[in-house]
């Protein structure tokens, strides 16, 4: 049986500036003193040194506190589906009264994702669904980013969206023929898909041009590589006619892997076409 005693090594900062680090057995602790459990199904976690993901605090919104944190950390040690935002009524491992933000490498879209934030918290707290309040807070959201002027960018003239333009730069082409590129994902996010986060290929998304695989130019360029492999194996898998499901959650194992044992990345990519 798993020791769930919780040791406090740091005291918590009154400014909550500082965060501290946690002695948990696969535990996510926040400013909260709810404690939610987090340990992957199907894996046995030792008492392990958990460093909360906080960087800076950048709003409160009445009771909730709002906070950048460190993505890469919480998808490795807390957890891998954790994208551009989170509320705790979609990530346990957040506490009820804080909203994560992953720390952009574009810092241009946190007030969509506030905003997008309020409206699903408002609604799951009074217990609606979540795709019921995941609607909801799209349309909001989507309300938001059509004031920014977005989508005009793509749409110049009134014609209709050109998916090559939100190439920012090609990564690499495969010998598969395959093209990876660099994108512009907050002007996915803004004209295609509200929900685009991290990569995404033909196969999932209508509007990628075929044999294309898109990675998002939010991400931090040390993180690029695991989204990467996700999408590459994601791909393949598909091609062979796995359905999305299925390939998704192999796709994920394998990202998981590799984010704990950085050293075999190199090897898993190339496994995937990437030389």
């Amino acid at each position: 049986m798993r020791n769930r005693r919780l040791i406090i090594i740091n005291l918590l900062m009154a400014t909550l500036i500082n965060r501290p680090y946690l002695y948990s057995s696969g535990k996510c602790y926040g400013s909260s003193t709810q404690q939610q459990d987090i340990t992957p199904k199907g894996q046995k976690m030792k008492n392990t040194i958990i460093k909360l993901p906080y960087i800076k605090k950048v709003g409160q919104r009445g009771k909730i506190v709002i906070w950048v944190v460190d993505g890469t950390y919480v998808r490795t040690h807390l957890d891998e589906e954790f994208t551009n935002y989170g509320q705790h009524y979609g990530f346990k491992c957040i506490p009820k009264d804080e909203f994560w933000l992953d720390k952009e490498a574009q810092e241009d879209e946190q007030r969509f994702f506030i905003d997008h934030l309020l409206v699903e918290h408002r609604l799951m707290e009074k217990g609606v669904p979540y795709d019921d309040a995941l609607e909801a807070a799209d349309k909001q959201e989507m309300a938001e980013r059509k004031k920014a002027g977005d989508v005009e960018k793509l749409t110049a003239g009134g014609n209709l969206p050109d998916p090559t333009k939100v190439h920012v730069r090609l990564w690499k082409k495969l010998e598969t023929g395959i093209s990876v590129w660099i994108i512009d994902g907050r002007l996915v996010r803004s004209v295609f898909d509200v929900d685009f986060t991290e990569g995404g290929h033909d196969y999932v998304y209508e509007f990628v041009p075929q044999n294309e695989i898109w990675i998002d130019n939010d991400l931090e360029e040390a993180e690029r590589p695991y989204v990467l492999l996700h999408e590459l194996h994601e791909r393949n898998l598909m091609a062979k006619g796995w359905t999305y499901d299925k390939a998704h959650e192999d796709s994920s194992k394998i990202e998981y892997y590799c984010r704990h044992h950085p050293n075999e990345l190199h090897l898993e990519l190339a496994k995937e076409g990437w030389e």
